[in-house]
């Protein structure tokens, strides 16, 4: 018969192994509160990424992911608006507002939804964003094309202001916009670091944008699996539960079940 602490401590190993081999990593974390601020060397460029709402649209409750564009040759800030929904696997894109400065404000209604962004990300992941769009410019709509190819092509360590970045999904967005009178092309990159997001962005204008700061908050409802309140969930949570398992300890509890099992340390490394 194995001894209690024996299998305890065997079971930290595996889910250990677990963690180095298969540990979920979300490269958009889409709670509402989360803000990136990405700046330009000099500072005099930034895009700030804010989730708001929620907001029904259509019956359905949304997310809004809204962009900010500020730099010294716009006179007012530009303001996009992407309408969002939260899945297990993806970010699914229902509605975009974009403001396209001079040119006027571009709508776009995706039904079904497009996927905006998946959360696991791997280098050859590829998808589409396809949309009729509608400009408004001097009381006029006019109606556009844009198709979005998206791809990630590299991993990539990125050092930024706020801190260094291993294993970023380096993510090419080629689009094409076709009109009657208009066609363009354009290909920009974005950078998400697991389970933290956006920290760095290059423009089609070759304007590179880093993180400065940031604000990533747990999914609302959510159980914290920093057990020991030290900010970041790593081996010492892993133990602190292991050395708990079999009781019925609501500090280590991190399922709520009423009981330290295999579930709170799988739980626990998933969020590694």
């Amino acid at each position: 018969m194995r001894h209690p602490e024996f299998l305890r401590w065997t079971l930290l190993a595996l889910v250990f192994s677990f963690v180095c081999t298969a540990a979920a990593q979300n490269y958009y974390p889409a709670t509402i509160g989360n803000t990136w601020v990405l700046e330009s060397d000099t500072g005099e460029d930034r895009r700030t990424y804010t989730l708001e709402g929620p907001e029904t649209v259509d019956g359905k409750e949304l997310t809004i992911l809204k962009i900010e564009t500020e730099a010294p040759d716009i006179e007012t800030t530009d303001i996009d608006l992407y309408f969002v929904s939260v899945g297990d696997e993806e970010i699914g894109l229902h509605k975009t507002i974009l403001d396209e400065g001079v040119l006027g404000i571009v709508t776009a209604v995706f039904e079904p939804a497009a996927t905006f962004f998946r959360l696991r990300l791997a280098v050859g992941d590829k998808w589409l964003i396809s949309a009729e769009l509608k400009l408004a410019v001097l009381g006029r709509e006019i109606d556009l094309e844009n198709i979005t190819d998206v791809e990630v092509v590299d991993v990539e360590t990125v050092e930024t202001p706020a801190g260094t970045f291993e294993n970023c999904a380096k993510i090419a967005l080629r689009q094409r916009v076709k009109s009657p009178f208009l066609n363009l092309d354009s290909t920009s990159y974005q950078w998400l670091a697991p389970n933290v997001g956006p920290v760095k962005y290059l423009n089609s204008d070759g304007i590179e944008y880093n993180l400065v700061n940031s604000k990533v908050g747990e999914p609302s409802g959510e159980p914290s699996y920093d057990v020991t309140g030290d900010g970041v969930v790593n081996i010492l949570d892993l133990v602190f539960v292991a050395s708990r398992f079999g009781q019925a300890d609501a500090t280590a509890d991190v399922n709520g079940d009423g009981v330290i099992n295999i579930l709170d340390l799988t739980l626990i490394a998933q969020n590694f």
